[in-house]
């Protein structure tokens, strides 16, 4: 009897360690960095901003029996600046997929998730204008995305081209949002992507282009985003261009410009001039930029200069 149990036992142990192999792994990976700032002109002039970002990111997955692949990634970021609900501090974005070579893949992000449109809206400059304390009523508005929002991409049908749709669930005051990209990468260098979605109905809606082009060691992007709303005056347009040049493995010098449009409101325009060097997983960057009509207006006071340094690390 007691050879019996000790047999049923082992079998027992047996279906445990197989199953726990088909639960994958899962790793973290890690940030640090130490900032200072600051900005001058009109209301800006406040004096040197210090700061310190810290972030952890759990992700990993498996294969299961059935052939489906499902991975997590979880971010804990204590500068998360959720407060309410299941994405408050300090704790951030946290998705799961479930993909297949047949099916394609499919996100789930129960915070911090991008629409097919949102994940193109960022500038070839990378958002200049959200360093600054850019009026509400000027900064491009973006569609799509958010908590609870689903991402496929669909399976790989053309060598170099990947196709996405996302959907957005109804929120209080705004219907559910969907919206699609195309990115194709077949040549050589060069990466282009389209994308359209909307806000939830028919007046609102937006289309997000990008190209970007490597050669040799430099780097030509150009982005282009419009925000429409239908019998208003509050339509924006953001387009953006940069230059980046690696110098070596080390060390990289970018230059960018972006322009947003809205409505009658004066043009905002923004420049940049950055620099980042990388060794053993410590960057060290700096950058200077300025920014004129930060409120869409004229004012001199509007005008603003920036500099900024950074340390950071990865682990």
């Amino acid at each position: 009897m007691n050879n019996l149990k000790k047999i049923g036992l082992s079998a027992l142990a047996g279906s445990l360690v197989a199953t726990s192999a088909f639960a994958g792994e899962m790793s973290v990976a890690g940030s640090a960095s130490i900032n200072v700032e600051h900005t001058n002109g009109g209301g800006g002039d406040s004096g040197k901003t210090f700061s310190m970002g810290n972030q952890l990111t759990f992700s990993g997955g498996g294969e299961l029996d059935n052939g489906l692949n499902v991975a997590l990634s979880f971010v804990i970021d204590q500068g998360d600046d959720a407060t309410t609900g299941v994405g408050s501090g300090p704790f951030d974005s946290h998705s799961v997929t479930i993909s297949s070579d047949g099916l394609g893949s499919l996100k789930f992000s129960g915070e911090g998730g991008s629409s097919a449109l949102s994940a193109l809206d960022g500038t070839a400059a990378g958002d200049i204008w959200d360093d600054f304390d850019i009026a509400s009523t000027v900064h491009p508005t973006g569609l799509g995305g958010g908590n609870n929002s689903m991402m496929y991409t669909l399976p790989a049908m053309v060598d170099g081209v990947a196709i996405n749709a996302s959907y957005t669930p109804r929120t209080t005051g705004a219907d559910a949002s969907t919206s699609y990209s195309v990115t194709y990468t077949g040549v050589e260098g060069l990466t282009a992507s389209y994308g359209i979605g909307d806000g939830g109905d028919e007046s609102t809606d937006g289309t997000a282009m990008k190209l970007s082009y490597v050669f040799g060691p430099i780097t030509a992007s150009y982005s282009d985003y419009e925000h429409d709303t239908t019998g208003t005056a509050s339509d924006d347009e953001t387009s953006s261009y940069a230059i980046s040049y690696t110098v070596s493995d080390e060390i990289s010098v970018t230059y960018g410009t972006e322009e947003v449009q809205r409505g009658t409101l004066e043009d905002v325009e923004t420049m940049s001039i950055s620099a980042a060097y990388t060794a053993g997983g410590m960057t060290l960057s700096g950058s200077m930029s300025e920014v004129d009509n930060l409120d869409g207006t004229t004012d001199a006071s509007q005008d603003r200069e920036r500099w900024a340094l950074g340390l950071s690390f990865a682990f």
